[in-house]
């Protein structure tokens, strides 16, 4: 979780939500994105499809079993549907999304036994300084504006 948290600081630094990710495999990082909206004017920019699409072309396949997946701040539906769909089997998110969460916060996307995959997740990992990220980059914000 501290490499996501690198990721998300990289994401503040360069004016996005500090949102960060790392795909890890036997131990191995395969993959690690932060959140890129503001910079490619796209908002599927989210840390989390930007890392599967990384993972996916360097595992030569669509599907990353055996990986797990720390983000910093719990998926919104669009990237809980993408987890699933990569069939990623653990998860581990920071902060939870009172507004948008879909692992477990306003929906259950992840662990949901009609999808065709669940994915083990585990929540509130390093919640404090994810919280803190994402508070000092909205606090700056509302200041800028």
């Amino acid at each position: 979780m501290q490499l996501a948290l690198e990721e998300a600081r990289i994401a503040s630094q360069q004016g996005e939500a500090p949102i960060g990710a790392v795909l890890v495999r036997e131990g191995v990082v395969i993959a690690r994105a932060h959140n890129r909206v503001e910079q490619l004017g796209n908002p599927t920019a989210h840390a989390e499809l930007l890392l599967i699409q990384e993972a996916t072309v360097a595992q030569q396949g669509k599907w990353l079993h055996e990986c797990a997946l720390y983000v910093t701040l719990e998926p919104c539906p669009m990237c809980a549907g993408a987890i699933l769909l990569a069939r990623i089997p653990e998860l581990y998110f920071g902060a939870f999304d009172a507004k948008a969460g879909a692992a477990g916060t306003l929906f259950c996307v992840t662990t949901d036994p009609r999808m065709n995959h669940t994915v083990g997740t585990w929540r509130g990992i390093c919640a404090n300084e994810s919280i803190a990220l994402l508070q000092q980059f909205f606090r700056k914000q509302r200041g800028a504006a």
